[in-house]
């Protein structure tokens, strides 16, 4: 299965070539810019996947309309083609949370003009027979763009104040399980599966963004130790933002399981791996921390 990936620098885009470098079944190709019908259909690819933005509730107005944009092509471009396409998106879209996990089948209803605007997109995309539509826990990664936990790793390490809600739940959602869960529902949908709508997927554990950011601190304090680092992390500020009641946004993610067989990933333990991994890739012989 041959799969394209707009905008491939996206950590999610990261994660599902590095996947594909370990399979022979399915690979990722980037799609840098907008093809016409031509040239997607000489592609020939199976599906065409677009990695969330990370938080457009706080993004550039003009971000989200240029993403919307470049969707809305891309299903006109699809259907004419007859190409599956997959679009991620952040569970921001639920702007009010809810006080129980939010199935698949709740419309999110924002006040905020530009989320608007990606609903609006998103049932654009339900017209489309062969689309998939992902929303995600707030993504964390290593690299690529809309990481979080890399250049929160390099803040911490920097000394600079993190600051963060600590009445904001959520479930952190690792970027590696979602290629994971992605690789197993497209490979299922090319073998006939005919399961095409929307899902949810996020980390089992619902939990601050503050807490988890401490728990990041904590955990990354202990493998430098460890590896015979004594650097000075930077502070932690906890945010209240919600007038004293805190804001759920967790997704159920029950029909992923029903449908396609995938779990939900425990993000404390996603969370240790990426560490280990990082601490590898920096400390990964005596004599690199040595030269620390």
């Amino acid at each position: 299965m041959k799969c394209l990936i707009a905008h491939p620098r996206h950590c999610l885009g990261v994660a599902l070539t590095r996947l594909a470098e370990s399979r022979s079944d399915i690979t990722f190709a980037p799609l840098e810019q907008l093809p016409d019908a031509a040239t997607l259909a000489a592609l020939g690819a199976d599906a065409v996947i677009v990695p969330p933005l990370s938080n457009p509730g706080q993004a550039e107005p003009a971000e989200v309309y240029a993403h919307c944009d470049h969707l809305e092509a891309l299903i006109d471009l699809c259907r004419q083609q007859q190409i599956a396409l997959i679009w991620c998106v952040s569970d921001t879209l639920f702007e009010d949370g809810a006080d129980t996990p939010i199935d698949e089948t709740t419309m999110p209803a924002p006040r905020d003009e530009t989320l608007r605007r990606l609903v609006t997109t998103g049932e654009r995309l339900r017209a489309h027979p062969r689309h998939l539509v992902l929303r995600l826990g707030p993504l964390f990664g290593l690299d690529g763009e809309d990481s979080w936990l890399g250049p929160l790793i390099a803040a911490l390490r920097g000394g600079e104040t993190i600051r963060s809600a600590q009445d904001l739940i959520v479930c952190p959602t690792s970027v590696s399980a979602v290629a994971r869960a992605l690789c197993g529902i497209l490979l299922q949908l090319d073998s006939g599966a005919s399961a095409w709508g929307t899902y949810h997927l996020c980390g089992v554990e619902p939990i601050s963004r503050y807490t988890f950011v401490s728990v990041v601190k904590m955990q990354l304090a202990t493998r430098l130790e460890g590896v015979g680092q004594t650097a000075a992390l930077g502070e932690l500020q906890a945010l209240n933002q919600h007038h004293d009641t805190p804001l759920r946004r967790v997704l159920d993610c029950r029909r992923l399981l029903d449908v396609f067989g995938i779990h939900q990933k425990a993000w404390r333990v996603e969370l240790g791996l990426m560490l280990d991994s990082w601490c590898q890739q920096h400390y990964g012989s005596q004599e690199a921390v040595a030269e620390t």
